[in-house]
């Protein structure tokens, strides 16, 4: 039996176990969820589909219509994860983002206003806030009365979020806050505001979090950024000048707000994915439309073999994608704490898959996709912002591979510890040290541990499972390898941890793909899984070639003539090479 609190997947499999009982049976949305889902679907269907000139429109005036956003509201849009009994839907996180989905089907920007408030803007509040917070603003975001934003990026702080500059002062039984907020989603439409200030003006970090509403004298919001992709959606910068606010509106503890932070952002995730799942789907259909009716040399472009991989591979990007993403947020509707590796993994598989999407759907539509007057050029442009906000692909891979290492370092720092009562204490001693070497040995020889091997899989997926179980190996001995000739060094070995990272987000992919496809088995039979089957098997072979490849790269690579590359560019500040 695994315990919530502790248990992830991820962070055991780089220490060479595999906790599929984490993972399976492969988790669906409960029954009377499915009947809300069905009953939004058609709701958004009637209000959003065939309005692709409008979405352009407003792409191009950059902003929503007022009166359209007064529809999301009188659609529930904003109450999908406020609790009933503060007047919301309660949704959990897979059929949260699967709205969020049917909503990035439509139009991004759309699906950015609605996740925004609901992902980050007031996720706070109903993770850290008080009965008597919860009571005082749930009813009023559930109804859009309230619009939530999150305010946490600055003009000099924006993946490293300990060095926000935005200041709170205590002044008796309020807080004085002062500092200016960047790119904030919804910032123009919004009412409150999830604020993150320092509480200590000596050195970084002592973070507090904040609730700040737009009638608070000081508050002010600047004009709508000129974006290159989601335009429609609302980004302003938040100015906050000698803002009084009350000692009851802060969010958790004084001082925990980088905490806070990160745990709104991990939560978030699933709803960007699930968004970035919705938006590769309706790429699919256009390009299988297209493809059908674009003719070429006398017959339909889908006959030429280029154009099938095209598309055979965007399926498999959609299908792996989506199986993380309803794996997270199953994770999180089970109960499991430690899902922070698993939800940027998801983060990051998302948000390039759909971008992959995007550039080969306006591939295969060629010169008329290039057209503004067709879907393909905004659905790239709207894409392309995925990498980047709710933290940057470059710093999640960090955070993702550096966890596992530090899991690592932690087991042998625990093993040398042991070590040092062997003598008076051998029975403990040689305990912790058996255990280790246990591992070690079994991951040397390639002999599976119970704990290193898939068993509670379909039958039929053994050969897939063989794929993981090998490459899971790799990873393990590559990681331990790793934190033994860099130590703490390794934090700045970012080309190398890019490396684990990739080969854990792969690993991560499979194993979700692994526990879909086997409960399909298991619940509808050989039968009904053909296609999945095939969609796993295809997957299977891309990701082991992929993990072979990246951990080779551990061992030998170019790093240190291409880090000298661009060293001398960034010595003359130029391309140095132009022949004339």
């Amino acid at each position: 039996m695994v315990d919530k609190k502790t248990a992830s997947f991820m962070r055991s499999l780089a220490l060479g176990d595999i906790e599929e009982e984490i993972l399976l049976p492969y988790p669906e949305p409960r029954r009377a969820e499915k009947e809300t889902l069905e009953a939004i679907q058609q709701t958004l269907k009637s209000m959003l589909g065939g309005r692709g000139a409008d979405f352009r429109a407003w792409d191009r005036a950059g902003e929503m219509p007022p009166g359209f956003v007064q529809d999301l509201k009188d659609a529930g849009l904003f109450s999908l994860v406020v609790p009933e009994h503060h007047g919301g839907m309660g949704l959990g996180a897979t059929a949260y983002a699967r709205v969020i989905q049917e909503l990035g089907r439509y139009d991004a920007s759309v699906a950015v206003t609605v996740g925004a408030h609901s992902s980050i803007g007031m996720r706070g509040l109903l993770l850290f806030g008080t009965e008597e917070q919860k009571a005082r603003y749930l009813p009023r975001l559930a109804t859009g009365e309230l619009i939530a934003a999150f305010c946490l990026t600055e003009p000099g702080a924006g993946s490293d979020a300990a060095s926000i500059k935005t200041t709170a002062v205590r002044d008796g039984d309020d807080w004085i806050l002062n500092g200016e907020k960047l790119w904030i989603t919804n910032g123009g439409i919004a009412d409150f505001f999830t604020v993150f200030a320092k509480t200590s003006l000596e050195g970084r970090g002592h973070i507090t979090a904040f609730i700040v509403t737009r009638d608070m004298k000081g508050v002010t919001t600047g004009p709508h950024e000129d974006k290159m992709g989601i335009r429609a959606s609302s980004t302003t910068t938040v100015v906050l000048e000698d803002v009084r606010v009350p000692a009851a509106n802060v969010l958790g503890e004084e001082g925990k707000g980088f905490k806070v932070a990160m745990k709104i952002l991990n939560a978030g995730r699933t709803g960007l994915g699930g968004g970035s799942v919705g938006g590769m789907k309706r790429l699919i259909e256009l390009s299988v439309a297209q493809a059908k009716e674009r003719k070429q040399f006398g017959q339909p472009i889908a006959s030429f073999g280029l154009v099938q991989q095209k598309i055979g591979q965007m399926v498999i990007d959609c299908y792996a994608a989506e199986s993380v993403v309803n794996m997270v947020a199953g994770l999180v509707d089970r109960g499991f704490e430690e899902t922070q590796v698993e939800a940027a993994i998801s983060k990051v598989l998302a948000s390039e898959s759909v971008w992959r999407t995007a550039d080969e759907a306006l591939q295969i539509a060629a010169g008329s996709g290039y057209m503004r007057e067709m879907p393909y050029e905004m659905a790239l442009r709207d894409t392309r912002i995925n990498r980047i906000f709710e933290g940057t692909n470059e710093i999640l891979r960090l955070f993702i591979a550096l966890t596992a290492v530090n899991d690592l370092g932690q087991e042998l720092a625990d093993v040398a510890e042991s070590m040092k009562g062997v003598l008076a204490d051998p029975i403990k001693g040689f305990g912790v040290m058996s255990d280790y070497a246990k591992r070690r040995a079994a991951l040397a020889t390639g002999l599976r541990r119970k704990k290193g091997k898939w068993t509670m899989l379909h039958p039929a997926l053994a050969e897939d499972a063989a794929v993981f179980e090998a490459a899971a190996t790799d990873l393990a001995i590559a990681a331990d390898k790793l934190l033994r000739r860099y130590g703490k060094k390794i934090v700045g070995a970012q080309l190398l941890t890019k490396r684990l990272a990739d080969a854990m987000i792969d690993l991560f992919t499979l194993a979700c793909m692994l526990a879909r496809v086997s409960t399909r088995l298991e619940d509808h039979g050989e039968a009904a899984a053909v296609e999945e089957r095939r969609i796993l098997t295809v997957f299977a072979r891309q990701a082991r070639r992929r993990v072979e490849a990246g951990l080779a790269g551990l061992e030998q690579n170019e790093d240190g003539a291409l880090q000298a590359v661009a060293a001398h560019a960034l010595e003359t500040g130029r391309y140095g090479w132009d022949n004339l």
